[in-house]
């Protein structure tokens, strides 16, 4: 190629690539599901599910019968370190199969019935730690260590002076979020009752 095409070629390649970077281009991603569906055990699927896997990985899935389910819960637990108790067992895979796996289109005979209301662990008491507990949130979370998040007690003194404090961090447990302690998210409760949320936030604004 001569030195006046090669000159050309250039040029084009140029003008090329700059109308290229000129042009906007829009992206727009599907809207991110980050609950479960709401039934009696959704409160055990969100505190240790979304610990490592999208709600898109268990409502993608083939509608699998309940043992698929409950080997997969169990590989979990005792493979992969999941901080799921074995009480939480039956309790998970019965949610899991009604909503996402063979029961879905067809009459569930799973173990744990429809209830009112979503949890299908009964109160442990009217205290900050067992309404924790109850929910999942000690999976996550420790009094004064860090683990997957924040400690309580960092919590406490990040809001020691907020007079919103309260307000944050209702909205946390019943949003979820990520962000303010780092990428790992935070899934909702919006199963958590009002009362159940002050005793919590009580409990943690008390830690020193």
């Amino acid at each position: 190629m001569s030195f006046l095409g090669t000159r050309i070629a250039i040029a084009l390649i140029v003008a090329f690539t700059g109308s290229a970077r000129c042009a906007p281009m829009e992206i727009h991603l599907p809207f991110e599901v980050n609950a479960f569906k709401q039934d009696v055990g959704a409160e055990i699927a969100n505190a240790q599910c979304l610990i490592c896997h999208s709600v898109e990985y268990v409502s993608t899935q083939p509608p699998f019968p309940r043992a698929f389910w409950k080997s997969s819960v169990q590989k979990m637990q005792q493979k992969y370190g999941a901080v799921i108790s074995d009480a939480q067992i039956d309790p998970l895979v019965d949610y899991l199969t009604r909503n996402y796996g063979t029961a879905t289109n067809v009459p569930h005979t799973v173990s744990t019935p429809p209830a009112t209301g979503f949890s299908s662990i009964p109160p442990l008491g009217s205290d900050g730690p067992k309404i924790a507990s109850k929910y999942g949130c000690l999976g996550c979370h420790n009094a004064s260590t860090k683990l997957i998040g924040p400690a309580y007690k960092e919590i406490a003194a990040k809001y020691k002076t907020d007079r919103d404090a309260a307000e944050k961090i209702e909205q946390q447990i019943h949003k979820g979020g990520s962000g303010k302690w780092g990428p790992i998210i935070m899934p909702p409760f919006p199963q958590v009752t009002p009362t159940e949320v002050k005793l919590i936030t009580d409990w943690i604004l008390s830690l020193k």
